[in-house]
């Protein structure tokens, strides 16, 4: 079991090495996930954006009246999915955090 461990950790670094990222981040992007860091929250927030309708000026009232008018139109009530309901939360999560974050 210790030797599992010492390779998986050792592996980790290598792969650190090679190509600057740790194996999860490589594996959580192959996935999909959005890390709050780094490179890929850009272009999460560019999508986000996108999805809410709202531009890079957008304060907080902005994004919330976009999320309500987008959630009214993909809630299952209305012939949407739950997993548009919970991408357009997590659009808004996103954009409200960036705002209390500067």
């Amino acid at each position: 079991m210790a030797r599992l461990l010492f390779l998986l950790a050792v592996a980790s670094v290598l792969c650190r090495m090679a190509i600057g990222r740790w194996p999860w981040q490589v594996m959580g992007q192959l996935a999909g996930w959005e890390l709050p860091f780094g490179p890929g929250r850009s272009s999460a927030r560019a999508r986000a954006r996108a999805l809410l309708g709202v531009g890079r000026d957008a304060n907080r009232i902005d994004i919330i009246t976009a999320h309500k008018r987008l959630v009214a139109v993909v809630h299952p009530d209305r012939g949407g999915t739950t997993d548009q309901v919970h991408e357009a939360n997590a659009a808004r999560d996103l954009l409200l955090a960036d705002l209390s974050r500067d």
